[in-house]
């Protein structure tokens, strides 16, 4: 743990206050947005690299299919066929993986900090701060004055205070869906669920599985991190986007 908090959770402890008193307001929902981007910007990279590994992924599914049904009486032949096909095309199925773990990484970091600062009565604690960032003391939880950014939904007692926090929540399994289909557009589906294989049947679960998982953390836990889940999901569905206009713009030009 005491890598984990020297290299992610204190930095990003110092970053989160750190903005928190720079923004005239005092806002932390903001500090949250902003940290939230400039993490995906740093993280534009891995994305990126996991956004076309998934393409790469999707556009064998022809060929592995091939394999399947060529050695479906050995699987041993079948997985040397399968690596075999993964090495000439240089792909990875696991390569996609890395991003998701670094995201549930900081998706703990974020939920420690509000942890924290709510267990110390919404106080920053000076131990944690770094000496060139300022100790704001009793910080504001509420996100543009109507959420409440350390509490979570109490689905026994809703009520009209409760809706911007449920919209909140509500968005943020809604863009999980938007990005989980993005990803899923060029996906060869087969026709009949009968000659579905595992990678397609496992793709359309997770259109839903996704985010049914978003939202039961957003009802479990602190509003801060649905914040920070809609604006991290947001972020790479722009990305994801902003990559398919280039590359049509690089098959136009091609043409």
């Amino acid at each position: 743990m005491t890598i984990f908090n020297e290299i992610i959770y204190l930095p990003l402890y110092n970053l989160l206050v750190f903005v928190y008193n720079i923004i005239p307001i005092h806002d932390f929902g903001l500090a949250i947005i902003i940290v939230t981007i400039l993490i995906k910007l740093v993280l534009v990279p891995l994305s990126k690299k996991q956004i076309e590994s998934q393409k790469k992924m999707q556009e064998l599914q022809p060929k592995i299919k091939e394999v399947q049904n060529k050695h479906k009486n050995d699987k041993e032949k079948q997985s040397r066929a399968l690596m075999e096909l993964y090495k000439e095309n240089k792909a990875n199925p696991l390569s996609g993986c890395l991003p998701m773990i670094v995201q549930l990484v900081f998706l703990i970091a974020i939920y420690r900090v509000f942890f924290n600062i709510s267990n110390a009565g919404l106080a920053v604690d000076p131990s944690q701060l770094y000496s060139f960032v300022h100790n704001p003391g009793q910080i504001n939880r509420m996100f543009l004055g109507i959420i409440d950014l350390v509490s979570v939904i109490n689905l026994g007692q809703i009520t009209l205070a409760s809706l911007p926090h449920i919209i909140l929540v509500l968005l943020a399994a809604g863009s999980q869906y938007i990005q989980t289909k993005m990803l899923m557009a060029k996906q060869a589906v087969s026709a009949k669920a009968s000659q579905a294989d595992f990678a397609q049947m496992m793709s359309k679960q997770m259109l839903y599985l996704g985010p049914l998982l978003t939202l039961f953390i957003g009802i479990k836990f602190p509003a801060g991190l649905a914040l920070y889940w809609l604006v991290s999901t947001a972020f790479m569905i722009a990305q994801q986007y902003y990559i398919e206009r280039q590359e049509k713009a690089a098959e136009i030009k091609k043409d």
